[in-house]
């Protein structure tokens, strides 16, 4: 084998080991861009909570019958449902009280897919509360929507 075939040889498993690099950190790049929109996502339900705006934080909710939201009563479908026990639990900005999250794990389940667990602290003037929440989150029309809620 000639030394020029040689080089022809490594110049190409070179070049394939750097697209494979690229093709990985771009892989790397889409993930870490998907994670920061599910974290913007909560900033911004936090933000809207804080402000006293209920149908805003709602955005961030999947609009079906099929949401599915599991609370101290048991499971609620539906965003609609979801909005109106929301309204009816905190019905003024003193039951709402300040929002805080504290993000244990954000997990990529698959490229549709992130699976979130917290723990959420309302500082409220009539008594704090608190728990744990996990969320399913599901990218729908290019946008992370939350379909499942499990707080308690």
């Amino acid at each position: 084998m000639s030394t020029l075939n040689v080089k022809i040889g490594c110049m190409r498993t070179s070049t394939f080991l750097l697209l494979i690099y690229i093709m990985i950190g771009y892989s790397s790049i889409a993930q870490s861009r998907d994670e920061v929109e599910v974290r913007g996502l909560l900033a911004s339900q936090t933000k809207e909570w804080n402000a006293g705006n209920i149908p805003a934080f709602m955005n961030t909710y999947w609009k079906s019958d099929s949401l599915m939201f599991i609370g101290k009563t048991g499971i609620t479908y539906g965003w609609q449902k979801t909005l109106d026990n929301y309204k009816k639990n905190y019905p003024d900005t003193a039951a709402m009280g300040k929002l805080k999250f504290d993000l244990l794990e954000v997990k990529r389940l698959s490229s549709g897919y992130f699976f979130v667990v917290g723990k959420w602290h309302l500082t409220r003037s009539i008594g704090d509360i608190g728990g744990i929440f996990t969320l399913l989150l599901r990218k729908v029309a290019n946008q992370w929507l939350i379909i499942a809620d499990h707080s308690s």
